[in-house]
């Protein structure tokens, strides 16, 4: 009896043992937990296609936590939530962005974490409340959302092509194609012609270039004699200017002189053209009457009715 009572009291001491280390053991996990993770909610307004509960969240592509639920919007069916455990070391701040994206190509939805400058302050939440992230639209929402332009711009660009390609068009485009393959037929048969006109324009721009070179030798030729002949007309300039300024100031006096005789004579020649005047005009009255003149008698002029 007493080996019996041994037995279960072994067995209920290791039993009670096992359930402590149980209790123990879950009570540290979840103690552990609690404080290894912080608990965030990311609001999306758009659909939230291919993410599910467990989906992973990254962080700079670093994964940091991973979706616990999701939910609708209780005040706006439009937009989802999704509630986030996230590591408590992870650097989640005011200005941290979120965004949907896919992993790779299984087409399974994540969500990305992104920003959050050092000198940002923590996110913190409102009293009773978990801390929000509202989500930016991803490529894909944004492609969605501007769909519908795209497709009315194909549509218009399909418009235009057959506009483009309709059936006159397509003749204007043959029979120009035809002037395409007849200039370059006829320009085929010319070649002969062609390459004789471009020798003959390359020896014209030859020559152009000799006459070139020529011109400007005679103008170099022409500057300098230019240059020697002026400078030697100047010199003889100069000498003759300063010797005629000499001639002038040693004879100031003598041609001064020269000039009051010349205010005299002036009275003396005007009395002499008189003169000579009066002498001209007693020679054509001689001349036409002489008898008269000396008489003293003018010749009768004629009556004429």
């Amino acid at each position: 009896m007493e080996t019996r009572a041994h037995h279960v009291l072994i067995g209920l001491f290791t039993v009670l043992a096992i359930i402590a280390g149980l209790v123990f053991g879950l009570w540290l996990s979840r103690s552990s937990h609690t404080q290894a993770y912080r608990n965030y909610e990311i609001v999306f307004k758009e659909s939230v296609t291919g993410l599910s509960e467990g989906a992973a969240v990254r962080y700079s592509g670093i994964k940091v936590g991973s979706v616990t639920k999701l939910m609708l919007d209780p005040h706006d069916p439009r937009r989802v939530i999704a509630r986030v455990q996230i590591n408590a070391n992870a650097p989640v701040r005011t200005d941290t962005r979120a965004k949907l994206a896919m992993s790779g190509v299984t087409g399974i939805a994540t969500i990305q974490l992104s920003g959050g400058a050092p000198n940002s302050p923590p996110l913190q939440a409102k009293p009773g409340q978990l801390p929000i992230i509202v989500a930016e639209l991803s490529p894909l929402a944004k492609l969605l959302a501007s769909g519908e332009d795209i497709v009315s711009n194909i549509n218009q660009m399909v418009v235009n092509t057959n506009r483009l390609l309709s059936d006159d068009n397509m003749q204007r485009v043959s029979r120009t194609l035809e002037h395409i393959d007849q200039a370059t037929g006829a320009i085929a048969d010319q070649r002969e012609d062609i390459r004789l006109l471009l020798q003959q324009l390359a020896e014209a721009s030859r020559s152009a270039n000799t006459a070139l070179q020529e011109a400007e030798k005679l103008m170099r030729q022409a500057n300098g004699l230019m240059d020697t002949q002026g400078r030697s007309s100047m010199a003889s300039l100069e000498r003759v200017t300063a010797n005629l300024d000499q001639l002038l100031q040693n004879n100031h006096q003598s041609l001064e002189s020269g000039m009051q005789g010349l205010g005299e004579l002036g009275p003396a020649i005007r009395e002499l053209r008189q003169t000579l005047e009066s002498v001209r005009a007693i020679t054509r009255r001689l001349n036409e009457n002489p008898s008269g003149y000396l008489l003293g008698r003018d010749k009768s002029k004629e009556f004429e009715p």
